[in-house]
């Protein structure tokens, strides 16, 4: 009697599932506490009076594009465990994470002028190819690929 590898790699498989689920829940659980320390910086920029302050936003903002970040990652778990398609999340994903990049971008964490100015080219590159990525799997019909 011969072992069938699709009947041995189906207990690897199920596992791999409920770990990619643990994952997403994990993933909540992170959610739901960045989103009560959202608030409670929130109130704190408030009652500080410093809500006007440049920093303190940009500070904010990143924060919420963190959680941003959070969301699509963990849509990324729930459609692989579905067995949907994820390269979509996954760019979303990365545009979000480069977009917080840019914002929270300072000329001070460079050390010389050159090193600015390669991390901004570096990022820009990064910006656009994600951008024309994310527009050619928008654009591009996969078979078997429902239509959003």
């Amino acid at each position: 009697m011969a072992l069938d590898l699709d009947d041995a790699a189906d207990p690897a498989a199920r596992a791999m599932e409920w770990l990619v689920l643990g994952a997403a829940y994990f993933l909540l659980i992170l959610f739901l506490i960045g989103v009560f320390d959202l608030f409670i910086s929130l109130y704190q920029l408030i009652v500080a009076g410093d809500f006007t302050d440049p920093v303190a936003v940009v500070g904010l903002l990143d924060s919420v594009l963190l959680l941003l970040v959070i969301v699509e990652v963990h849509r990324t778990l729930v459609a692989y465990a579905r067995g949907q398609p994820v390269l979509r999340i996954v760019v979303s994903a990365a545009i979000i994470a480069a977009a917080r990049r840019v914002i929270s971008y300072r000329l001070e964490d460079y050390a010389t002028g050159e090193e600015a100015l390669l991390a901004a080219v570096a990022i820009g590159a990064l910006v656009l190819a994600l951008t024309v990525a994310y527009f050619l799997l928008d654009r591009v019909s996969v078979p078997g690929r429902p239509e959003l």
